[in-house]
């Protein structure tokens, strides 16, 4: 397994990813987006993954959310650019093995990654 665990220090549901991870002793990377973010080519991977649209991985409940006015935006493509300019708008964690990826806290999904 190659896990990536993207939030935030500040993120409960990411600590509890972190958690789980460690108590399994599973290897893990954490990427704090607030001071590293990621790339677009990670975070077009990641959409992939997930099946999501860009609105279904913005966090409505983020301190930054009214003042970066992305609910504003009309395109899919200004949305992104705003996410990836702004990624502690991101609903977190963001849990990625490979390939695969979760979005918020899903230990179930990750027992089937542990049996592969």
């Amino acid at each position: 397994m190659n896990i990536q665990i993207y939030g935030t220090a500040k993120c409960f549901d990411t600590k509890k990813a972190q958690r789980y991870f460690k108590e399994r002793n599973i290897k893990f990377q954490f990427v704090d987006l607030a001071k590293y973010g990621m790339s677009k080519g990670e975070y077009n991977s990641i959409k992939t993954a997930l099946k999501m649209k860009v609105d279904d991985l913005v966090n409505e409940k983020s301190k930054k959310y009214d003042s970066s006015f992305i609910k504003y935006l009309a395109s899919d493509e200004a949305k992104e650019e705003k996410l990836l300019e702004n990624q502690e708008l991101f609903k977190t964690p963001i849990v990625r093995n490979g390939k695969k990826a979760t979005l918020g806290y899903c230990p179930e999904i990750w027992k089937e990654w542990e049996k592969e």
